[in-house]
């Protein structure tokens, strides 16, 4: 049956003509096809750091996602759930192209963690999806040390000495060197005049 109702069709064609009408047909229709295909395509997550079902010994200390094409970065773009409901830390999403990164602060125990994204194709569709990850030791938790200076130097009590203005001040000592007011220089001088006057009382005497 559907043998005749082709052959009517093709009947008073040549062969060569059917041959040379076919084949581009069918070119046509390939190149349409692939043409078609990428164009009704949506991005894709292509890999990411940490992989899928990976288990780490460390905490990671970024989240990097690289899409099949350039996406847009919403708020809350990237999230990481740990094993006990809690959530990582994450910093400021940077795009480059089809790739995002984020830094993240990780704490809590060991077990699976779950990496959630949500982006924004260039269609406006909005693509999400989920990375688990197990880390093999607890994500360490990052704490401040405050140090403590503690002074060698007793306080000052209240029985120390009193400040240098308070100190009592010694008399000044008199150069005089005299007794009953009288300087010495004059006692000296007397001294002389007495030693004067016996040795010349005893020379006049001497010569009588």
């Amino acid at each position: 049956m559907a043998d005749y109702c082709v052959v009517p069709r093709l009947e008073g064609l040549p062969v060569m003509l059917v041959r040379r009408l076919t084949i581009p047909l069918l070119l046509a229709g390939t190149a349409l096809f692939a043409v078609a295909g990428p164009a009704s395509a949506h991005a894709d997550l292509k890999s990411s750091d940490p992989a899928q079902g990976a288990t780490l010994q460390a905490a990671p200390q970024q989240i990097k996602l690289t899409f099949s094409e350039a996406v847009d970065v919403p708020a809350d773009a990237i999230a990481v759930t740990g094993p006990d409901g809690s959530k990582w830390t994450v910093g400021q999403v940077a795009k480059a192209g089809a790739v995002l990164t984020a830094p993240v602060t990780p704490t809590g125990p060991a077990g699976q963690y779950t990496v959630t994204y949500k982006v924004t194709a260039d269609d406006g569709d909005t693509v999400t999806g989920k990375i688990a990850f197990t880390l093999a030791t607890a994500a360490s938790t990052p704490t401040t040390t405050t140090s403590t200076t503690t002074s060698s130097t007793p306080p000052p009590s209240s029985s120390s000495a009193a400040p240098a203005s308070e100190q009592p001040v010694p008399a000044a000592q008199s150069n005089s060197g005299d007794s009953g007011g009288v300087p010495v220089w004059i006692w000296i001088v007397g001294a002389v005049v007495l030693l004067a006057i016996g040795v010349g009382v005893g020379l006049k005497f001497r010569r009588t």
